[in-house]
């Protein structure tokens, strides 16, 4: 029992620990094989009635019309069985519960996520694997820590760990989970989460690796033959991707607020109409990218064809996912600023005399509109990169992200689609400055254990708290309270000086209780009112007092900002 609170003494604190490594190493293993799981779903299912995956060109158009509609009800019956109230799931409801809830997720969230993201992928719905990855590697690895009983900056930490594990076991890119994880979910870099979050993705890629194979969904892209003759190009590639980008935050923005009036129920089967009907006429745009890709690489001079796919692709995408279809949506952008690149390499090819390689010109759509929808540059790169097995592409895409960014940003103020997302659902995501730093640190890490219990307050005890104070040992005096007309609890006294006559006097405080998995950020807001006072920690029975911190401890670790621990 002592072993495991030291343990739980050393995660509490904002350091670099391999306890913290070990578990994120666990955590990602879980998060990957529950990935494993779910991708093992979609395509057991799309065998049975496809040729190959999401080669939904296979069937007829009166399946293409009818398949979404089908998914709808089976994800509204799933969601009927949990409970609507637990239908949101994907990559801003993890945002949400990170900020807010220390990455501890609902399970019956995560049972919708799962069921209804891989309906919604058989089905034909144009969304992605990512988002329900992201959201099943949270849930796992949260879960791990939850049932430990982990102080919460741990579970959050391991929160994080599973995101990444889950991207990379995903898209088996983890240098890009990692940025992406720091740059749009954490969006700090610090080294004690950097390491662990590291680890976790490392697990993930190599367990699915070891399953489906080191090769990447993108990597059958030729080597590229762009030269800075192509840049000019590029740059202009860029800003039409963040004018895309913005129309595309932006309607679905839309539909989100607009819908939002609406029950779940009608919401589903619209959006499943209007995938149908345009899986009607336009197959290759169902599913989530690989479809789009390839067939718009094997009929780039089509344009005309191209620009049908593109804005089938748009339609479908903001529909689903404005509606309220389980899944994720970084699948369908890097589809998108694929067909959009290649339309671009068809058109530039009639003013530049060079030739210019159409896959070349879908690795750079899919780069820009990426961060700009995302507002995440770095990860857009970083996931390029390694799905293209290609390093060769870092500069030319970095032409076209900086001005795709900076066009977007700057002409449009567009910002990230999660972030937008999570402000029109009423999702908050955001904590203040001051009680962010204070979510680093678990109270059991920073807890004041020497204190003198007594049973009783009397006169005797209010003696022995002067002479406690004056000792050199400084034990706090806490007396616990039972019956006699009183709240049952703990007094903590506190000696305090009159600034006039500097006389000491003794304050008495009820201590606040609360759990070992708390942070200083919920010691904080139990004390601010008041602005004094402390609260004592326990960990299964509330009567059973482990330690106290005071308002005073808080102040000064804000002040100097660092523990004395």
């Amino acid at each position: 029992m002592k072993t495991i609170i030291q343990l739980k003494k050393r995660l509490a604190l904002p350091q670099t620990s391999w306890q913290l490594c070990l578990l994120a190493a666990i955590g990602g293993f879980a998060s990957a094989m529950l990935v494993v799981l779910f991708i093992f779903a979609i395509e057991g299912v799309q065998s049975l009635f496809m040729n190959e995956k999401d080669d939904y060109n296979s069937l007829t158009a009166l399946s293409r019309f009818l398949l979404p509609i089908i998914g709808a009800a089976v994800i509204l019956f799933f969601a009927w069985l949990t409970g609507y109230k637990y239908i949101r799931s994907g990559i801003p409801f993890v945002l949400h519960r990170l900020k807010i809830a220390n990455g501890v997720i609902p399970f019956r969230n995560t049972i919708n996520q799962f069921i209804g993201s891989a309906v919604a992928l058989i089905s034909g719905f144009s969304v992605g694997r990512e988002g329900p990855a992201v959201h099943l590697g949270a849930a796992c690895s949260s879960y791990i820590g939850n049932k430990l009983n982990l102080p919460y900056n741990a579970i959050r930490s391991l929160s994080a760990c599973g995101i990444a594990a889950g991207i990379a076991a995903c898209f088996n890119t983890p240098v890009a989970a990692v940025l992406f994880v720091m740059e749009v979910i954490l969006r700090e870099y610090k080294v004690h989460i950097f390491i662990p979050v590291m680890i976790a993705a490392i697990v993930g890629s190599l367990t699915t690796s070891s399953i489906f194979g080191p090769s990447h969904e993108f990597g059958h892209f030729i080597a590229i033959t762009l030269t800075t003759d192509h840049y000019f190009s590029l740059a202009v590639l860029g800003m039409v991707l963040g004018v895309i980008a913005f129309v595309f935050n932006r309607h679905l923005i839309l539909i989100i607020k607009h819908s939002a009036r609406f029950h779940i129920v009608p919401r589903i089967l619209t959006a499943a109409l209007i995938t149908g009907a345009l899986g009607y006429t336009v197959p290759h745009a169902m599913g989530t990218d690989l479809s789009a890709i390839n067939f718009s690489l094997q009929n780039n001079f089509e344009l005309q064809l191209l620009l049908g796919l593109l804005v089938a692709k748009v339609l479908m995408t903001v529909f689903a996912l404005g509606l309220g279809i389980p899944g994720g949506i970084i699948g369908p952008i890097l589809g998108i600023g694929a067909i959009a690149g290649i339309c671009g390499s068809v058109i530039a090819t009639y003013f530049v005399t060079s030739d210019i390689s159409a896959s070349d010109f879908a690795l750079m759509g899919m780069a820009g509109f990426m961060a700009a929808t995302l507002n995440a540059p770095l990860a857009a790169l970083l996931c390029v990169v390694e799905m293209s097995n290609q390093i060769e592409i870092i500069v030319p895409a970095m032409v076209v992200i900086t001005s795709a960014c900076v066009f977007s940003g700057q002409f449009f103020g567009n910002r990230s689609i999660f972030i937008m997302q999570l402000e029109v659902q009423g999702l908050p995501y955001r904590r203040p400055p001051l009680e962010k730093s204070l979510q680093r640190i678990g109270v059991i890490g920073v807890m004041d254990e020497n204190f003198t219990l007594l049973n009783d307050p009397n006169e005797k005890a209010i003696t022995l708290a002067l002479e406690h104070q004056a000792d050199a040992q400084k034990d706090q005096l806490i007396c616990k309270v039972t019956g006699k007309g009183e709240k049952n609890g703990f007094i903590f006294y506190q000696q305090t000086t009159n600034n006039i006559d500097d006389t000491p006097t003794i304050e008495k405080h009820w201590l606040i209780p609360l759990s070992s998995q708390s942070t200083l950020a919920e010691a904080y807001l139990l004390l601010v009112k008041q602005r004094k006072g402390g609260v004592y920690i326990y960990q299964d029975n509330p009567e059973q007092i482990m330690g106290i911190i005071t308002f005073d401890y808080i102040r000064s670790y804000l002040l100097k900002g660092k523990t004395n621990k």
